[in-house]
């Protein structure tokens, strides 16, 4: 049986579906290294700088993204299962990377305000004016980009990152927060995280993980990016006075790290691991159910690149055990041709991947089976224009 993954990507040709001339694209998927029984390929073409995804209630898949400024709907299949149909529903936004969908609705979060089309799912190529949920959020663009989604608990969640790459901000800064889906009783949900873009809930037992990416201008290797487990509101993370659980921040270190909440896992340095999800599907093999897939889009200021790869930890009950490479090869020396955004768990069991850059216009489609710019920034204690 092969096993897929699929993935969003950003590519500026459309290629025919039908072509028996393979797109660049297709090429360089040949460079992902995937465990035995897996396969990835193309799945859709048209999506630009495609971020955060989510599905609606009749099967329709919905795009976010950040430069771009558009949210996208991806309709139809053909007899490979590709994508057949890309629909612009939204344009002109302010970064809006989030997207997730309840009750008939699909929610936008925008850098300070959240917004809703109504019935989207019978409007597309002609979309409702949205409705403002929120628009009481920071205005700040430095890590002002959201994830979001809906909780068990029917409450929205909605980040807001340090405006900083290291300060101490102010209550509004530095938290996951949760409202009502009409926008009310917004409160804050966890405290100390500097900028998380991606968290999902266990499959089992209800409870928050999420993403948190580290403190840039430290050095290559410090700190590392995280992964937290939130099972109940008030816990702080740390940040800035203690980072990835045992490192004072720089100028903050006067808390000790036994005040704040750990880690459950550290991962490698500047990876930028942003969306995540728990795998719940049944077409992977029986050890991927319920352990959580990561997608690392990349540092922007190592000296030597790292990320730019889909990563897998395992987790025993409630403890994050083991922290590996699951599809690798979006980095190809010191340059990168694309780089993991999100992932996102199809009805049939095989997992989407997003890519914000291949080319900026694409959508990509992968399953398990067994060129461009080099990254090399200057690093900055004040500016994280990527992460």
């Amino acid at each position: 049986m092969v096993r897929y993954i699929r993935a969003v990507l950003g590519i500026l040709i459309l290629v025919p579906l039908m072509s028996a001339v393979r797109s660049n694209q297709e090429l360089l998927l040949d460079k992902i290294k995937l465990p035995s029984g897996f396969k990835i390929n193309v799945y859709a073409t048209g999506v630009r700088n495609a971020r955060e995804m989510t599905l609606g209630s009749n099967g329709t898949l919905f795009v976010g993204s950040r430069e771009a400024g558009n949210v996208y709907a991806v309709t139809g299949r053909d007899k490979d299962n590709r994508s057949t149909e890309v629909i612009k529903i939204a344009e002109g936004l302010n970064m809006p990377s989030g997207v997730t969908f309840g009750d008939g609705s699909l929610y936008v979060a925008e850098i300070s305000r959240v917004i809703r089309y109504d019935g989207i799912e019978s409007h597309l190529k002609n979309p409702p004016k949205p409705v403002v949920v929120n628009d009481k959020f920071p205005t700040d663009r430095h890590h002002g980009w959201k994830f979001i989604a809906f909780g068990p608990d029917g409450l929205l969640y909605v980040p807001v990152g340090a405006p900083c790459n290291i300060c101490a901000p102010d209550e509004r800064h530095g938290v996951i927060d949760r409202m009502k889906p009409d926008g009310s009783g917004l409160e804050v949900f966890a405290t100390g995280v500097r900028n998380s873009v991606g968290f999902d809930w266990h499959p089992v037992t209800k409870e928050l993980w999420f993403t948190d990416n580290g403190v840039d201008g430290m050095g290559d290797n410090i700190p590392p990016d995280e992964l937290n487990y939130a099972p109940r509101m008030g816990m702080n993370f740390g940040f800035p006075y203690c980072l990835a659980g045992t490192i004072p921040g720089p100028g903050f270190g006067r808390e000790p790290c036994s005040k704040f909440t750990p880690p459950a896992i550290n991962l490698a340095p500047h990876v930028a691991a942003i969306g995540m999800r728990f795998y719940t599907g049944t077409m992977f093999p029986p050890e991927y159910r319920n352990q959580i897939f990561i997608a690392e889009h990349g540092s922007w200021n190592r000296s030597t690149p790292i990320g730019y790869r889909i990563s897998l930890v395992r987790l025993e009950g409630n403890k994050a055990v083991k922290y590996e490479p699951f599809a690798e090869g979006w980095l190809q020396g010191r340059s990168a041709w694309g780089r993991p955004a999100d992932v996102l768990v199809m009805p049939d069991g095989s997992l989407l991947v997003s890519d914000d850059k291949a080319d900026s216009k694409k959508l990509l489609m992968g399953s398990p089976k067994k060129p461009p710019s080099a990254f090399r920034a200057k690093l900055t204690q004040q500016i994280n224009v990527v992460n």
